[in-house]
């Protein structure tokens, strides 16, 4: 059995507790590895360890940091196909889809490649009488992120990478599900340059996450995960006195007006709601047609793009997507299904009792369709993360808003539509942080920022781009004035022979 350990002080260490969780090959079903889960002390030394590095590390110009930052892009480029299949083997999507999952976090590294210019403060001279105030960004010093199964590349590069660039050390606690990515890229940060104890990997469960969140030195946490947990990170890390962003679950919907290009519009769909298996957070699991003819030609263009789709093991290179992580998230998928059709929704394709030949015990969920769903159904109201997709009917314009804009999630939703007006109005007026128009997966590009409202994120500040510094920094402003006195008897007077 294959062992995964921590990584602190830059090197691999193995377990103390005597806890492990198991990691499955979602394609066959078999247990593959397993992972050490940390204790409080072991949690208390991966932060002794980016106390010590954050120290120094702070004391770094932002240009020479930056540097490491370049080296480490370079590097996770050039392991990309290794990275990939690393994260496949042990998530299930597929490897182009794993590819994309690496390179929307590199895009982020990116971004704090030009840390020194986005750490610049702000001057006013002669605020007063001889008075001039300026502001600087300061590193909090040990910041902390609590990860996701589903991006074990992206969301780990969104936090650590601005939060080492402006200067803080950082610990990880990735999913235990899928582990040796998170541990990989914090081999790639050291070989790029940062001293050890600037990224630190512990894995754990709830043992761990308790600790971060209590633990005094931690100035920071940011936490993406479902809407619960995150509403209790939130509350305990805040309480602890602790600066916390926490991103939680989603319910994104697709309005489909009747002047879209339905051809177009549906093959998105197809994409945003199936691929990666649904197990996205930006994932779209519902869709909202206008007008019974709209829907009803929505439906009939979704079941023949199902019926085209391919389901199949993470290396091949034709599926569009692979099984799911677990049996237990497959059966809590699966078990929503059964809820869909007792809630009274028409199940128009059953992606139960999906098998693969050769890979019969493979965690795999078939494409899964709803028609007449209704806004009061728990299957509406709740977040399935799976290949499911549900047709909620809309009669007009009006009705179809007020859908995403009164849900509890608020994360990401999409308009598709040739009418500017309308685009422009839906855009202004809906009740979610992240909008796609003709885009099904509004997800911004790094420079920008990513969050959502309602129930879909905790906290007052979003991921990356410029709100991601300004969470993982502090500001300090200063207000100076000079004594007055001659110019002429300064030290730096030209000197004169006479």
């Amino acid at each position: 059995m294959r062992d995964i350990t921590h990584f602190i002080d830059g090197a691999s260490v193995a377990g103390t507790s005597g806890r492990f969780s198991d990691i499955f090959n979602p394609n066959t079903g078999e247990v593959q590895a397993r992972v050490a889960l940390a204790s409080e002390a072991e949690v208390g030394k991966a932060v002794a360890s980016a106390l010590r590095a954050q120290q120094t590390w702070a004391l770094v110009n932002p240009q020479r940091r930056a540097r490491v930052m370049f080296d480490f892009k370079r590097l996770v480029e050039a392991n990309m196909d290794q990275l990939a299949e690393m994260l496949s083997a042990e998530h299930g999507k597929v490897i182009a889809d794993s590819k994309g999952d690496v390179q929307r976090g590199l895009e982020v590294i990116e971004f704090a490649c030009g840390i020194p210019h986005a750490l610049k403060g702000e001057y006013t001279e002669g605020a007063g009488p001889g008075i001039d105030v300026y502001s600087m960004r300061q590193p909090l010093g040990v910041a902390a992120g609590i990860t996701p199964f589903n991006f074990p590349a992206m969301i780990p590069m969104w936090m650590f990478g601005i939060a080492i660039a402006v200067g803080n050390s950082f610990i990880l606690k990735p999913s235990e599900k899928d582990p040796s990515v998170p541990m990989r890229l914090a081999e790639l940060m050291m070989e790029a340059g940062a001293p050890k104890g600037v990224l630190n990997v512990v894995h754990g469960d709830k043992t761990a996450v308790d600790a971060i969140l209590d633990h005094p030195d931690i100035k920071a946490v940011s936490f993406v995960g479902s809407s619960d947990i995150a509403s209790y990170v939130y509350s305990r890390g805040t309480a602890a006195g602790k600066r916390v962003q926490a991103m939680g679950g989603a319910k994104n919907h697709g309005i489909i007006l009747p002047d879209a290009d339905l051809e177009q519009a549906t093959k998105d769909i197809i994409g945003a709601a199936y691929g990666s298996a649904g197990e996205r957070c930006m994932a779209l699991p519902v869709v909202v047609p206008v007008g019974k003819q709209t829907a009803d030609e929505v439906r009939e263009r979704v079941l023949a793009e199902i019926d085209s789709l391919k389901v199949g093991v993470s290396t091949d290179a034709a599926a569009q997507y692979g099984p799911v992580v677990t049996a237990a998230h497959k059966q809590r998928i699966e078990d929503y299904i059964q809820m869909g059709v007792d809630e009274g929704a028409e199940l128009v394709a059953d992606g139960r009792g999906f098998k693969l030949q050769g890979y019969e015990n493979g965690f795999f969920i078939g494409p899964t369709l709803f028609d007449q769903v209704k806004p009061t159904m728990r299957t509406y109201q709740e977040e399935i993360f799976g290949p499911v997709l549900q047709i909620v009917r809309a009669e007009t314009f009006e009705e179809a808003l007020e859908l995403p804009s009164s849900h509890q999630y608020g994360n990401g939703v999409a308009i598709f539509t040739r009418n500017g007006r309308a685009a422009r109005e839906f855009a202004a007026r809906v009740n979610v942080g992240m909008v796609g128009i003709n885009v099904p997966i509004p997800v911004p590009v790094a420079y920008h920022t990513f969050g959502g409202w309602k129930r879909s994120a905790f906290g007052d500040v979003n991921q990356h781009g410029m709100e991601g510094v300004r969470f993982y920094t502090k500001v300090k402003t200063i207000t100076a004035r000079w004594p007055e006195g001659s110019v002429e008897d300064s030290a730096f007077v030209i000197p004169t022979m006479k």
